[in-house]
């Protein structure tokens, strides 16, 4: 029996610190940390690490300016770019179909670009094409949708060169912007910077091998319907090879490559070796294309219509200004700009000068990469075959490091099978830790809810670490100390039991590693950090480190686990960047207290792997609990007493505004006779955050008298609301405050041109007037199908069911030049069918000039204050049945 048995014997009762630890039970080969500072300096090395990740994130390269231009010949100039977005943004909002979209934003462009032809080198050869478009497509984004389009406008610049080559690049921005918004980062950044990068190649002697073609189009916010006419009816759209999309959801700091493929792996390889500030990560990828983020680009159109591969990037931080007021051009620093046109100049460059773009078998390459970039230096990338391989070593890695630990364990006499069993044991036990932590925290977040301090740290994200951090980890710490307590009955020394948990991390993560491999998921690059570099860290220290103690186990530790901590706190540094400001606009149907504080809870748990056991082997671990649960309730303190936990800025230098979509609306539904049965009007609502409307109750009176609209959802079709677009199962809460009718000039109107019935085919031919943008919401009656249309050859795309009832939801957009929209619709009906067969609505939307906003409606919006961002429109919903 070893010296510790025989102490536990003889020493009477105290602590189970002070018989864990007194110098008598512990042989000199299991001596541990012990000293309780021990697990605080990590924790604050920790902290400390994440700080200077945090800086470096945020680091921009020095921009080039206009004075001092002819030093850098061929070289991007961020000034010139930031000038030609003030010009752009001066504009003021271009929805599409306005005078500042579809003159001013063109004519701004129009000219630039001849300006730069005029100033050419002649082993160019440069075209500049306006065109318009008009067609229809489907879109399975959202509810699910068919958009049609009329006279959408484009500006397309090709620069050629005297090779004649067939094979062209493409690369895209859009011009136009969501209503109410400068659109200076979405996507007027994109543009200028494509203008200069337009005037570089085009101003440089060097001989393009292939063929760049510069999309500015004029109709994204109109849900992709630009870039759709381009790649299906544009005469440069056949050679087209690959395409470079440029957007933003954010504004300023570093663009994010979050789409690449769907195959040709080249362009990846291209990117890694050219640019010089690489942003990239296929975990971003695999997160956008889950759909957790709503939103959509124009690569999703010149990969599914164009059937090309390519890349998307976007500026991803800073989301608090997307589609308000606030995007602006003093939100975007001149380092952004060169970052992203240092970038993309590289790129272009890249592609253009390979054989890449003309060579048939490359552009028949299946599969992707799995790719991410470490801090910016530099991008790792392999094939998924090759990631797979790497990933089984990994695992094969990992499992013989625990078999180590168990070789070890023998040696202090815990055997392999009672090894295997506390392994066991610790697995479940780290898992019911993580599991704690987050039901810790959502009692905290559903405590905050309750008292109305909710989303404090939506502008100021660093409520986070003393709101959700710090409990997640002195939890995380408390479980597994009450847990190993039975643990250490079982004659295993404090160092082995944390090689114990040690091993449970790394079993999870080998699980979640090979989950990956089977599953095909790209980034399983994440789990093999956490697999691979603990693991041959643990198998050095075995085979040559195995007596270091104290300060020099310590730092060693912080080496093995520094790698993965700092890639992985990199990646959730950037998806916190995204995900926060996306809980301002993310609608008040689900809690974002909530939401945040597990997210938080669980990427903390994860990073804290193979740390939080070491409060197995310090001496007064609760100690270091005490300081964080002190940490914890002096910051709820703070934010319950104190105004520091409002959660809205109308800082015009950091906003982050709490969101409104109102539309001054005028509702009529009328019988299957033609009579009226309901009319309203008022102002209806989006209920942006969890916060909304109550947020402003207290500041604008009418607010106050505002109902749910629920039972309105149960009743009429699309709630009998003038929804934009079909997000009634994203934005389903929304409130409506009665109020004064809206100036409507022009009026929305269906008229039914036919009714033909072929025996059980009842077909509508329906003719549709009214603004420049329009919403067809169609309805069947139950037991009636809809079986085709003449807006669409593709069969119809079905939206959710409403009672029991399919839903279409047809997008009309006009430009210009617009006329009447005419369509028909072919109805499956019973036999001997007498009920009503179809509800339709149209909803007429007022997105800009005159008609937006009358003078009623702008003394309404003038009550709300100024960390509040509106975007106001005038909107009319009428239904029929028939």
């Amino acid at each position: 029996m070893s010296d510790g048995v025989r102490l536990r014997i003889h020493v009477p009762k105290g602590t189970s610190e002070e018989v864990l630890y007194s110098k008598k039970r512990i042989s000199k080969s299991n001596t541990s940390l012990r000293e309780t500072q021990h697990l605080l300096y990590l924790l604050l090395c920790l902290l400390g690490v994440s700080l200077i990740v945090i800086v470096m994130e945020k680091k921009l390269p020095e921009p080039l300016l206009t004075d001092s231009e002819g030093l850098y010949p061929e070289k991007f100039v961020a000034e010139r770019a930031k000038n030609n977005l003030v010009k752009l943004t001066k504009m003021g909002p271009r929805v599409a179909g306005s005078y500042e979209n579809e003159v001013a934003a063109v004519n701004f462009l129009k000219t630039e670009i001849q300006n730069i032809m005029r100033d050419a080198h002649n082993n160019h050869e440069i075209q500049l094409d306006i065109t318009r478009h008009s067609g229809a497509f489907t879109l399975t984004f959202l509810d699910g949708m068919t958009n049609v389009y009329q006279n959408v406008q484009n500006v397309i610049v090709k620069v050629g060169s005297k090779i004649k080559s067939e094979h062209s690049l493409l690369v895209n921005c859009h011009f136009d912007t969501f209503p109410e918004s400068p659109g200076a980062s979405d996507d007027g950044a994109g543009c200028a910077v494509m203008l200069e990068m337009l005037r570089v190649i085009a101003h440089s002697p060097k001989i393009l091998k292939h063929n760049v073609i510069f999309l500015f189009n004029g109709a994204e916010e109109n849900l992709l319907q630009a870039s759709h006419g381009f790649i299906t009816q544009h005469k440069w759209a056949s050679e087209v090879r690959s395409f470079i999309n440029l957007e933003a959801c954010g504004a300023g700091g570093r663009e994010l490559l979050f789409q690449a493929g769907p195959d040709n792996p080249w362009i990846l390889e291209i990117y890694s070796e050219t640019v010089p500030y690489p942003y990239a990560s296929s975990l971003a990828q695999e997160i956008f294309q889950s759909g957790i983020v709503p939103g959509d680009t124009d690569f999703r159109i010149f990969r599914d219509f164009g059937k090309v591969s390519g890349v998307d990037f976007a500026w991803s931080t800073n989301g608090y200004v997307y589609h308000t007021k606030f995007d602006n051009v003093d939100q975007i620093p001149l380092g952004s700009l060169q970052r992203t046109g240092d970038n993309m100049l590289a790129l272009v460059r890249g592609m253009t000068a390979g054989h890449y773009l003309s060579d048939v078998i490359v552009h028949h390459q299946k599969g992707s990469l799995v790719f991410f970039d470490f801090l910016g230096a530099f991008v790792v990338r392999w094939p998924e075959y090759l990631a797979s391989t790497i990933n089984i070593a990994g695992i094969l890695t990992g499992l013989y490091s625990i078999y180590l630990n168990m070789e070890a364990a023998r040696k202090s006499d815990v055997s392999h099978s009672i090894y295997i069993k506390q392994l066991a044991v610790s697995v479940f036990t780290v898992i019911g830790s993580i599991i704690f932590a987050m039901v810790s925290v959502t009692i905290i977040a559903v405590f905050l809810t309750q008292l109305g301090k909710v989303m404090s740290w939506y502008a100021r994200p660093a409520w986070l670490f003393f709101l959700y951090i710090c409990p997640t980890v002195f939890t995380s710490m408390a479980f597994i100390l009450a847990i190993a307590r039975s643990q250490k009955k079982k004659n295993i020394t404090p160092l082995t039991l944390y090689y114990l948990y040690f091993d449970a991390y790394n079993s999870l993560w080998i699980a979640v590693l090979s989950i990956c491999v089977i599953l095909r998921i790209r980034s399983g690059f994440i789990p093999l950090h956490w697999v691979i570099f603990p693991s041959i860290g643990n198998i050095l220290r075995e085979k040559f480190f195995s007596n270091w103690r104290d300060g020099k186990w310590l730092v060693y530790h912080m080496g093995v686990i520094s790698l993965p901590y700092i890639q992985s706190f990199y990646l959730a540094l950037g998806a916190l960047y995204l995900f926060i400001p996306i809980m301002g606009r993310s609608g008040a149907g689900i809690n974002s207290e909530i939401v945040i504080a597990n997210m938080i809870s669980f990427l903390f748990s994860l990073l804290f792997s193979f740390t939080v056991p070491l409060v197995l082997v310090v001496e007064n671990a609760g100690r270091v609990i005490s300081i964080m649960i002190g940490i914890f309730l002096i910051a709820v303190s703070i934010l319950i007493l104190t105004p520091l936990g409002f959660p809205y800025s109308g800082d015009p230098l950091a906003p982050a505004p709490a969101r409104f979509m109102i539309a001054h609306t005028q509702r009529q539904y009328y019988n299957e006779n033609g009579t009226l049965r309901h009319y309203s009007t008022g102002y209806w609502m989006v209920d942006s955050d969890v916060n909304s409307p109550r947020n402003v109750e207290t500041i604008i009176p009418e607010v106050g008298t505002a109902i749910g609209t629920i039972e309105d959802c149960k009743a009429e079709l699309y709630c009998g609301l003038p929804y934009l677009m079909p997000v009634t199962t994203f934005l389903w809460k929304t409130s409506w405050i009665p109020g004064p009718a809206p100036l409507i000039k022009i009026p929305t109107t269906l008229e039914r041109i036919s009714k033909i019935k072929k025996g059980n085919i009842l077909s509508f031919t329906f003719n549709v007037t009214g603004p420049d943008h329009i919403g067809i919401m169609l309805s069947p009656y139950e037991g009636v199908h809809l079986k085709k249309w003449s807006v669409l050859n593709d069969p119809p795309l079905q939206g959710p069911h409403w009672n029991n009832r399919e839903t279409y939801f047809i997008y009309y957009a006009c430009s210009s030049d617009c006329e009447p929209y005419s369509f028909t619709v072919d109805l499956e009906v019973p036999e001997n069918h007498r009920e009503p067969s179809l509800t339709i609505a149209l909803c007429g939307h007022f997105l800009h000039g005159e008609n937006q906003k009358s003078l009623r409606f702008k003394t309404f919006l003038s009550q709300f204050p100024s960390w509040a961002a509106v975007n106001p429109w005038t909107a009319t919903y009428t239904s029929w049945i028939y």
